[in-house]
């Protein structure tokens, strides 16, 4: 480690904390339908596609209502994604000639992108043409991320109302997130992306010669514009196999800063935003303080790692002093890997610029364990918000229980139903990682798509669940993932980590918007204090890790010390 590496964390880090305010602030003001800067622009754009659509922004839905059009908005995506997959020879813009996409890895890709988890068990730039790229691809990016931002605007309006029937209209919050939140901050980074040399264009290719003299053909596309929103929407997915480890993805270092950032900002205003809009902006903080707890003290340990070498390579004779460089760009170097690593996966974001698989048994261990935190580390863009209010909930719930009172957050009493509704979406996670990851380790024909045997092997199976399950969409590296098997079964944990999760998210902001809000009183819990705080990060840890303890043992934490000794698989 270094000083100069600490340093430009750190610099990150207080970047995107610098936004959080503003940012989280506009979003607030645009998602409540207040007039903007924008608004004389996009206004009569939202107004179009209203009454094309035949919406009425004035009516809004109750929780079953907003719940049944948010999966018919997604299941029709999927089936819309799904046809230009499996049509994608016939449709336009293919220069190269790419053929149609066999059917269950098209149902793997088309889950993948409609549940914003971006798992990609094929090489983008071999397999998929500029037209299924852009109009099938990138469109999810911005729709799945705006589809978690307008949960999440539900949930929030559930405290924030009293005694009410409805949580908002989802086609509204819909239109609203993609036209005033995603669309303009994507078109502003889409352009700094090309102005560092991303290339943003039809072309296929481009013939170039080799310093041997040999002719080598590199391909070319939309990459800027898939760039933007893949980091913004925290959706992950690459345009070339490599992600962000490719140059024209991620060609700098300024590029790789700029890629982090995106990816941060957006999800950590939106906590932001939800105190802003429940009435008590100090509320965000707790939760901006739990994200930021975890992603400093995951970076660290993911860096410390790596700047300490491969113990087997340094028994061998090989100087340690340059750390693990095994599957990192060196003009990324340690310190921005394990800083995008942490980000990625304490995201649902996804991307990579270096192989998680290659990192130290510790420094794996890391990303991995941050994804089945939940992924609320501030999470997927919507997803995440979510994600920790239901954790708030349970922390409540809890603190209830110590002190013997019903609890209550933000005025809200969070009584049995409530309380079902949290379990059921906090057991879905563990069910689908688990369960997978248990069949898959011991059939025949699963077991031989690993890589590695061993522990690194098992670690390969349970990085893929869990990367799926929690809509994070990173691959450990080494398994080989286009198979029957594991493209359906991947794409069912996506399916059961997205709606399985979201529904009871639904159903409890239905049930809280319908409760009276209560005004605090002496006997108040305040979840603004630096004691909720560090409630919140307990109920998440012991979540998280009590469930998946023993199977981190068998993988990671054994490959770390058999590393320490020397021992090889």
């Amino acid at each position: 480690m270094s000083v100069i590496g600490w340093l430009q964390i750190s610099l990150l880090f207080l970047a995107v904390l610098v936004v959080v305010k503003p940012l989280g602030l506009y979003m607030a003001a645009v998602l409540s339908g207040e007039r903007n800067v924008l608004s004389t622009i996009l206004g009569p754009v939202e107004r179009g596609l209203y009454g094309a659509a035949g919406i009425d922004p004035a009516r809004e839905q109750g929780w079953l209502a907003y719940t049944l059009s948010m999966l018919a908005f997604s299941i029709a995506g999927f089936a819309l994604l799904y046809a230009i997959l499996r049509l994608q020879t016939w449709l336009p813009l293919n220069p190269q000639g790419f053929g149609n996409v066999p059917p269950d890895l098209a149902f793997n890709t088309a889950v993948s992108f409609v549940t914003n988890t971006n798992w990609q068990n094929y090489g983008g730039e071999t397999t998929l043409s500029h037209f299924s790229q852009m109009m099938g691809l990138t469109v999810q990016n911005f729709v799945s991320a705006a589809t978690g931002i307008s949960i999440a605007l539900a949930v929030t309006r559930s405290f924030a109302r009293s005694a009410v029937p409805t949580i908002g209209n989802f086609w509204v919050d819909l239109t609203r997130s993609t036209l005033y939140v995603l669309l303009p901050l994507a078109v502003l980074v889409a352009v700094a992306f090309v102005a560092m040399g991303l290339p943003q264009t039809f072309r296929a290719s481009v013939e170039a010669t080799t310093l041997e003299g040999v002719k080598q053909t590199i391909a070319l596309g939309p990459v800027a514009s898939q760039e933007a929103i893949k980091q913004l929407g925290t959706n992950g997915g690459g345009f070339f196999n490599v992600n962000a480890a490719h140059p024209f993805e991620n060609p700098t270092a300024l590029s790789n800063y700029l890629n982090i950032f995106a990816m941060l900002s957006v999800s950590a205003a939106l906590l932001y935003t939800f105190g802003q809009l429940v009435g008590n902006r100090r509320q965000g903080w707790p939760f901006i303080a739990v994200t930021y707890a975890f992603l400093i003290i995951g970076v660290g340990v993911v860096y410390w790692a790596e700047a300490q070498g491969n113990p087997i390579l340094s028994q061998l004779g090989l100087d340690p002093a340059l750390g693990n460089m095994e599957g990192k760009e060196v003009r990324f170097g340690q310190a921005m890997t394990s800083l995008y690593a942490t980000v990625t996966t304490g995201l649902s974001d996804g991307g990579v610029n270096g192989m998680h698989g290659s990192f130290t048994g510790l420094g794996g261990l890391v990303p991995m364990f941050l994804m089945q935190l939940g992924e609320v580390l501030p999470g997927g863009v919507g997803s995440g918000l979510y994600g920790m209010i239901v954790f708030a909930i349970l922390a409540v719930f809890v603190a209830g229980l110590m002190v013997g009172r019903t609890p209550e957050l933000l005025g809200k009493k969070i009584e049995a139903r409530e309380m079902k509704y949290a379990m059921l979406a906090v057991l879905i996670l563990p069910a689908a990682i688990l369960g997978f990851t248990a069949i898959s380790a011991v059939m025949p024909s699963t077991v031989a798509s690993i890589g590695t045997a061993g522990p690194h092997g098992l670690s390969e199976i349970l990085y893929a669940y869990t990367s799926a399950s929690g809509n994070n969409g990173s691959a450990f590296g080494g398994l080989s993932g286009n198979t029957l098997w594991y493209n359906t079964t991947l794409g069912f944990a996506m399916l059961l980590g997205r709606f399985a999760y979201a529904v009871p998210v639904l159903a409890i902001a239905g049930s809280l918007a319908a409760k009276t809000r209560a005004s605090a009183s002496k006997g108040t819990f305040p979840t603004d204090t630096p004691l909720f705080v560090g409630l919140l990060i307990g109920i998440i840890l012991i979540l998280g890790g009590l469930q998946f303890l023993p199977a981190l043992a068998l993988g990671p934490i054994v490959e770390h010390f058999a590393m320490l000794s020397g021992q090889t698989f």
